[in-house]
């Protein structure tokens, strides 16, 4: 397999999988694009197209994909939330590696009977936790893991939600509800960052976690006095208001524009009149972002996590910022780490008794620009490739089972959030030993270097600081 590209199917041709699948144009001799399964008409085609697919290897539906005798390596798995355990499980059955997207399912049940299928199967499932690959995160994982910060004593997390991507994806959005979803906004929006918790805290357990949060301000309660069922249409506020339609999607058209135009996408280049047509008759987006049901959205939510060996966590989620950004500071007995993702550079700070500041810093830089995720999408499916290839592991493989402490901090953290009581993780652990370090997962027979650290030719891997 080694010589030849991975050959690889494309289930839910949305904007995640099409991102991940143009590694392949990028690199041919890794990886070929071979199939797709959508139901969606134009998105099948339009994909197809892009990626030179035969019109016999296109399919509406992963049964009908089934249904042909194996001619893939591997599948990305990019459908909804809802989806994600339901088609992947037929696909390990039928001897398919699997690069899912996060998060992993919607809950914790359906999440361990994937495990067992992907255990039973021995094929590989690796999750979309594209910021474990983002160059600002891998400098950091590898600062906490040299031991230069000491004893980590408390790691502060906080992702700002900005106002147009709050009401693209969330208030007006897919995600605006449970019942598509399957889970709350909490997870939709930070599985990311609760992977990452969890994975800077190389291997120690959380224990027990509790959360707060509600929508305080996208209500009907709310809705200023003036204010339409439409933006463009009877609204009589919408040039002042920073949440108009006309100003987030028809001023700034490739603003979100694969969830603001999925419903006329079908009809190919738009045109401004038909973009405004759209917002001011059947688009959800073009909806007073008052008036929505959103039954799953929070507009902030903040999670502590204790760890096994003592150690705290917090996580604070706050929407409608002016910038939306990601914020670190890791805190140790030796050191301590501070920085944000979109600055692309974090400071290290210790301890010095000479100085007159009384501690010594030094600035990071990162120099990854402004690639979506930090950088971190095509180095995750690099990854992903070069375990199917049998070249290893690196420190940021996103295995399945190096996952699910991620996401049932995620999933738990909700739970306090919804029963208002904290939760207690331990009894999660005691039944249950998948959590296994990456090097001892069973790769199968055909790879050679089992637990083999590597670099990654998209991620120039720099040494750990002494």
């Amino acid at each position: 397999m080694s010589d030849c590209p991975i050959r690889v199917a494309v289930i839910g041709a949305g904007n995640r999988a099409t991102v991940y699948s143009k590694y392949s144009l990028n690199r041919p001799g890794d990886m070929k694009i071979v199939a797709v399964v959508e139901p969606n008409d134009f998105r099948r085609r339009k994909f197809a197209d892009t990626f030179n697919i035969p019109p016999e290897n296109t399919f509406t539906s992963v049964e009908d994909f089934l249904r042909c005798e194996k001619f893939a390596d591997a599948v990305i798995n990019g459908t909804m939330d809802k989806k994600h355990v339901a088609t992947s499980l037929p696909l390990l059955k039928a001897g398919y590696s699997i690069l899912l997207e996060k998060p992993i399912g919607t809950d914790i049940g359906e999440v361990m009977q994937l495990y067992s299928a992907a255990k039973e199967s021995k094929k590989i499932v690796m999750i979309c936790h594209v910021l474990r690959y983002a160059p600002f995160y891998q400098k950091i994982k590898e600062y906490v893991s040299s031991g230069c910060l000491g004893n980590i004593i408390n790691i502060q997390m906080s992702e700002n939600v900005s106002y147009h991507h709050m009401a693209a994806s969330y208030i007006r959005g897919k995600w605006s509800s449970g019942h598509i979803a399957g889970h709350g906004m909490l997870m939709s929006k930070c599985c990311h960052d609760f992977d990452l918790l969890v994975w800077l805290k190389n291997g120690i357990p959380p224990v027990k976690v509790c959360s707060f949060g509600s929508l305080m301000e996208f209500k009907k309660e709310k809705k200023p006095l003036g204010a339409g069922t439409r933006c463009l249409v009877d609204c009589k506020m919408e040039k002042d208001c920073i949440y108009s339609a006309r100003k987030l999607y028809l001023e700034h058209p490739n603003r979100w524009t694969q969830y603001i135009w999925s419903g006329i996408e079908k009809n190919g280049e738009l045109s401004d009149k038909a973009r405004e047509i759209s917002l001011a008759t059947d688009n959800p987006q073009g909806c007073c972002i008052w008036d929505t049901e959103n039954s799953s959205v929070v507009d902030h939510q903040s999670v502590l996590t204790e760890f096994e060996d003592g150690s705290t966590a917090t996580h604070n989620m706050t929407c409608g910022t002016a910038r939306g950004a990601r914020y670190t500071h890791i805190i140790g007995t030796k050191g301590e780490i501070q920085g944000c993702l979109e600055d692309d550079y974090f400071e290290f700070r210790q301890p010095d008794t000479k100085n007159k500041m009384g501690f010594a810093s030094e600035k990071i830089r990162i120099n990854a620009g402004l690639e979506m995720h930090g950088g971190g999408d095509m180095r995750l499916v690099e990854d992903f490739v070069n375990i199917l290839k049998g070249r290893g592991v690196s420190q940021s493989t996103t295995l399945l089972e190096d996952s699910i402490l991620g996401f049932m901090l995620a999933y738990n953290a909700e739970v306090s959030r919804k029963q208002n009581r904290p939760i207690e993780l331990a009894g999660f652990l005691k039944d249950e030993k998948p959590f296994l370090p990456i090097s001892s997962y069973a790769i199968p027979l055909d790879v050679k270097s089992k637990g083999k650290k590597i670099k990654n030719n998209y991620c120039d891997m720099v040494s750990r600081p002494k």
